[in-house]
């Protein structure tokens, strides 16, 4: 399928190129911020800038409820929304600009893997998981600010509050587990080092189901802006429109069930793996810190008690815990107690058998027992 045909496929009609000094403008002060927020990436600022300037920039009419800006591999081109301002451009290219630098290509110029999607022949892995970091590190770079928000239901805290926001709720719980450096570091630069950290904390079965879930949510929203676009399309035909407002509340009721499915699967897959690991009374400390902390990343929705119900059980079985290893450790002391006193006495034993044997030791004798 010809570029052209993506892009009317899509609804995206070119209006003009931006000129070479916009973009050289636009690449210059991208590739500068990239490598200021993250100076451990590996990144090149000079090498950074010569690849984003090469990237060619359109204006163009696209449909409602798209996003306002889109990077196409197959021309290495990303085309903005012609309402969007001339000093706006910058921030929305941001998120465009990572997935090109995260892109792999095969000798076909195939795309096989873009940050942590996977394309394979028959289906796409991890889209909605990319999408979330990538909008997460736009946010980090361009330094915006969190806003309470609230969608299909759910409630929740937010740097992305326009773009892929219930997706970057539960990726941003991700990376609160595994930290944020190797989830950003997997999404640049397009390897396995946060699956294989998230995994080692919890497992693969609850990577790819998390995974799955947030590829669902993101379909299922792109299902919605179809059938909204439908709607205004329509004439006048009440029972056409009834069965596709019918089908968005559906389809929206389900993202708000996954979403609060998925997030609970976060919470008991690490959680429930980071008790196991617990050996001492500073484990059980730092446990329970980032198990409270943990309630600043949810999503909330009416009548949601999951967290505070496995909270509430987490802290009895915390205390056994913690009193368990008290306990250890008081009857470790004790006995480091009484092998000293009995090592002080052997001592004691050994030099009056000495002297009597050999008569008086002598100095060096003496500091060698």
């Amino acid at each position: 399928m010809s570029v052209e045909t993506d892009l009317k496929k899509d609804g995206i009609e070119v209006v003009e190129k931006l000129d070479t000094l916009k973009i050289n403008s636009i690449a210059r002060n991208i590739s500068v911020k990239i490598c200021d927020t993250f100076p451990n990436f590996g990144l090149n600022q000079n090498e950074l800038f010569i690849r984003l300037s090469r990237l060619n920039m359109y204006r163009a009419k696209m449909p409602e409820g798209m996003a306002e800006a889109n990077y196409f591999y197959k021309n290495t081109s990303i085309y903005f929304n012609e309402h969007i301002a001339d000093e706006d451009l910058e921030e929305f290219a941001m998120h465009e600009c990572i997935h090109y630098i995260q892109e792999v290509k095969d000798k076909r110029n195939y795309l096989i893997r873009m940050g942590l999607c996977d394309y394979t022949e028959f289906k796409i892995y991890g889209l909605g998981l990319n999408e979330a970091a990538v909008q997460l590190m736009s946010s980090k770079i361009n330094s915006i600010p969190k806003e309470y928000v609230k969608y299909f239901g759910i409630s929740f805290e937010t740097t992305s509050p326009s773009y892929y926001p219930l997706e970057c709720c539960l990726v941003n719980q991700l990376s609160y587990i595994t930290g944020e450096d190797v989830l950003f570091e997997s999404t640049l630069n397009s390897n396995d080092n946060f699956k294989n950290k998230f995994i080692e904390l919890t497992s693969l079965k609850a990577f790819m189901a998390i995974q799955n879930a947030i590829d669902e949510i993101l379909f299922n929203e792109e299902e919605i802006i179809k059938l909204n676009n439908k709607i205004i399309g329509v004439d006048d035909n009440n029972r056409k429109v009834d069965n596709m407002v019918k089908k968005i509340d559906e389809l929206k009721n389900e993202i708000s069930l996954t979403f609060l499915r998925t997030q609970n699967l976060i919470i008991s897959s690490y959680f429930d793996n980071a008790f196991l690991r617990i050996e001492t009374l500073e484990d059980v400390e730092n446990y329970r810190r980032k198990l409270y902390s943990f309630k600043d990343y949810l999503g909330f929705s009416e009548g949601y008690t999951f967290f505070n119900d496995y909270y509430i059980s987490k802290m009895d079985e915390l205390e056994k815990k913690y009193n368990s290893l008290e306990n250890e450790d008081s009857n470790v002391e004790k006995s480091i107690r009484i092998i000293s006193k009995k090592e002080g006495l052997f001592i004691k034993f050994l030099k009056a058998i000495k002297k009597f044997l050999f008569g008086s030791s002598t100095k060096k004798e003496n500091e060698q027992l």
